[in-house]
């Protein structure tokens, strides 16, 4: 440092001046994780404390907080903050030792690259209990204190052409885990991710490649999660053994571009913790019981299809396009196609149902929503993917007079789903315009297909913010035609879903293969369109979408490419999906994981070929094959998918 130039206090008011213009990987690195790890803080009280200038305030400003606090010691930090924020937060001088906040107020904590500059950290801890409510949670990062002694990494920065070095303490993770833990904290999420090839080019320009290099395979940061425990939240380690999973080995996805090795455990159908693969001690222990090996598997969330119609998976392609509007293609498909249709619907609408389950969870579906009417065996226990069951829905404006009492009586937090500009003519164009002068669109409303949307549309849809799904297969099966990348990008909000066999390509990984090949469309959109995009125009409340502790443990486990999550979505065939998870119990497996399963997790797969590949299935696959013989004969296909017995091959 220009070192005995500066004090303590005037080392971080120097650093403000120069803070948000200076490249840091290890920002970089942190902001790619730490952000698909926070939570929906819609309606709850945040506090950054050791907030600098403001970086991870201004990202959590447009999310719906009860309140924003932010707090740091430098006078000068605070003032660069408050320029970039305004009056969105409440800014605070005061130390983390010592925090100028009332007790028991705030939900969650973010703490940026602070610890190691505290020389207490019992006061630090002591503190965030004290403020937090019970249930709340506590993000900490930090430069990762073994890489930074084995490659002898520095803290310091450049102003006016000197470098100022600053002063550190280096806290183990052990030691950072065990005082939170003696102040009521769990640690529910370890991540040590490495720098990757984003962090990389920030080297590259700066001409520090070298340091690049020397510590790739080290992780750069830590991210640590921890939970203020409430007395009725400890449970005895007997009842958490006999119910908990453990997913070891691999890399687990934390967003589109995100992935870390570590391993997952899941407690009563949800995950519990995300730890790293070299675990740090003093996290609750558990005598796992039934553990799952993925080594060389990336795990994924399990897929959100947003538009399907179970019933009519066993149907082929019906209809020879290309037609005006969906109504011309109905009337053609029962007049020239009667008896194919006819000759379907005598297979037994649950045996229909469970094969449209099946057509899903094979691609690596968890969540479905199916628009039809909701009956008991799609929300049942045992059914093999999950229904959305909490959601109003109409056919469409054309041939569904009850659209209207629909709508009104869906409740205001729930989707409305409803086909509309299911075309290319003028009336499925005038559509949009028709259900906006009915005061059917607005936020809570959800368009199927759209393929006639314009700009004046989209406009309007947008203004409405209405949300959109489509299915591009079905569309160029049905009018040769589909939504164009510039259309779909201007929407603000738009889902993907599969359709039925009826007109659509497969299944769900079919219309992201054409929505990327054909459309255009980038890996990253296509990500998001089928996990978390989908889970918020779903209204889905339970973590569906994403791998983070809390959320319900839907996932699923492809060959590890070393693409990134996103990549490797965009390019999934069916073939590749060898593991699905739902709600902590095996719905599917390949034959390798099938063998490698635990007894008592075997329990309960049958066994199905599907074009030629075996998948242990929690289905009743004997019987739905013979029912679906005795009306459709043995050349049975799922989404134009051979299935067969395991014994026919």
């Amino acid at each position: 440092m220009t070192a005995t130039a500066l004090s303590s206090f005037d080392v971080f008011d120097t650093w403000a001046q120069v803070y948000d213009e200076q490249p840091n990987p290890l920002l970089m690195l942190e902001q790619r994780f730490l952000s698909q790890m926070l939570p929906d803080i819609n309606g709850l009280h945040v506090l950054d404390a050791g907030c600098g200038t403001g970086r991870w305030l201004q990202f959590l400003t447009s999310r719906g907080a009860a309140s924003l606090i932010g707090v740091d010691s430098s006078t000068k930090m605070l003032h660069r903050a408050a320029e970039k924020l305004g009056t969105t937060c409440s800014l605070l001088q005061g130390a983390c030792t010592a925090l100028p906040i009332s007790d028991n107020r705030i939900d969650l904590v973010v703490s940026s690259f602070v610890i190691s500059y505290l020389e207490n950290l019992k006061d630090f801890a002591k503190e965030l209990h004290r403020i937090t409510r019970p249930g709340a949670h506590v993000f900490l990062t930090d430069m990762h204190p073994d890489t930074a002694i084995s490659c002898n990494w520095t803290r310091s920065f450049t102003h006016d052409g000197s470098t100022e070095k600053l002063r550190v303490y280096g806290h183990s993770l052990q030691m950072i885990v065990d005082t939170f833990k003696a102040y009521g904290f769990e640690l529910l999420a370890n991540i040590q991710p490495a720098f990757d090839l984003e962090e990389r080019k920030i080297f590259e320009e700066n001409g520090r490649l070298a340091f690049y290099e020397e510590s790739a395979d080290l992780p750069a940061v830590y991210i640590l999660q921890l939970q203020k425990r409430s007395p009725a939240s400890k449970l005895s380690d007997a009842t958490e053994s006999s119910q908990t999973l453990h997913l070891s080995g691999g890399r687990y996805a934390l967003g589109p571009r995100s992935a870390t090795e570590g391993s997952i455990e899941v407690e009563r159908g949800n995950i519990r913790a995300l730890i790293a693969k070299s675990p740090i001690g003093g996290e609750r222990r558990i005598s796992l019981k039934e553990t799952i090996d993925l080594s060389g598997y990336l795990l994924l969330p399990g897929l959100i299809n947003a538009h399907d119609h179970l019933e009519f998976s066993l149907f082929p392609n019906l209809g020879v396009g290309p037609y005006l509007n969906s109504a011309e293609w109905a009337r053609e498909i029962h007049r020239t196609h009667a008896a194919t249709i006819a000759c379907h619907r005598k297979v037994p609408k649950p045996t229909r149902l469970l094969w449209g389950a099946i057509r899903n969870l094979l691609c690596g579906v968890t969540t479905v929503c199916h628009h039809n009417p909701l009956s008991r065996e799609l929300i049942a226990a045992d059914f093999p993917v999950r229904v959305l069951a909490k959601f109003g829905w109409a056919h469409s404006l054309a041939m569904d007079p009850n659209l209207l009492h629909n709508f009104d009586h869906t409740p205001p937090n729930l989707p409305f789903v409803v086909h509309a500009a299911e075309g290319v003519d003028a009336k499925s164009a005038q559509e949009i315009f028709d259900l906006d002068r009915l005061e059917v669109l607005d936020e809570r409303t959800v368009l199927v297909h759209g393929l006639a949307l314009n700009h004046k549309a989209i406009s309007l849809l947008n203004q409405r913010r209405s949300a959109l799904v489509i299915c591009p297969t079905s569309n160029q099966f049905l009018f040769h035609s589909a939504l164009s990348a510039t259309l779909i990008k201007s929407i603000h909000t738009v889902v993907l879903g599969s359709d039925s066999p009826l007109t659509a390509a497969g299944d769900l990984l079919d219309e992201i293969n054409f929505a990327r090949n054909e459309i255009g469309l980038d890996a990253k959109s296509l990500f998001d369109m089928v996990t978390v995009k989908s889970a918020s125009v779903l209204r889905l409340r339970n973590g569906e979408g994403r791998l983070r502790p809390g959320a319900v443990a839907d996932l699923i486990a492809v060959r590890d490419k070393g693409l990134t999550p996103a990549e490797t979505v965009a390019q999934l065939t069916v073939d590749q999906v060898e593991l699905v998870i739902l709600g902590g119990r095996v719905q599917l497996a390949s034959d390798s994981l099938f063998a490698s399963l635990p007894n008592s997790l075997q329990v309960g797969l049958q066994p199905l070929f599907v074009d030629g590949i075996r998948r242990w299935l929690r289905a009743p696959i004997d019987s739905l094959l013979a029912q679906a013989r005795r009306t459709l004969g043995r050349d049975l296909r799922v989404g134009g998918k051979k299935v067969e017995h395991a014994s026919a091959a």
